[in-house]
């Protein structure tokens, strides 16, 4: 059915978001040399998020950007190899500007996650499984 799958993402500045997730450990590249939209790249299966300043975002939308402030539009959870790296993550977010709305915590006795927003308000989630310990049915 489908090649290939990629998030479309708004941000109001491109560099400034460049620079929160870099600091975050994610790679950024800037395809075909252009200033004007960035590509992160996100896990083993390397998911693009490409971001778009809010005016192009909202021409190929054609509809209005959801205010972050009030209401979320998603949330992005990423996977995390441990513990300690939801935490290094956490960290490194607050540190880069980001607001922390969720502290790393242990939730149901087998996943250890936080959450975060980015300079946008943009809302993502960072979770270790410890499958071992996960409830079977």
């Amino acid at each position: 059915m489908t090649k290939q799958f990629w998030i479309n993402l708004p941000v109001k500045d491109i560099n400034k978001s460049k620079e929160f997730f870099m600091k975050l450990g994610f790679s950024i590249t800037t395809p075909h040399g252009n200033g004007d939209h960035a590509k992160l790249v996100i896990g083993d299966n390397n998911v693009p998020v490409m971001l778009f300043p809010e005016s192009t975002f909202k021409r190929f939308t054609r509809n209005e950007i959801t205010n972050t402030k009030e209401a979320s539009e998603v949330l992005f959870s990423i996977d995390a190899k441990s513990r300690e790296e939801v935490d290094e993550i956490a960290k490194r977010a607050e540190i880069a500007g980001g607001t922390i709305f969720g502290k790393p915590a242990e939730n149901q006795g087998w996943m250890y996650g936080c959450g975060f927003t980015d300079l946008d308000g943009h809302r993502w989630n960072v979770l270790y499984m410890d499958m071992s310990k996960m409830p079977k049915e």
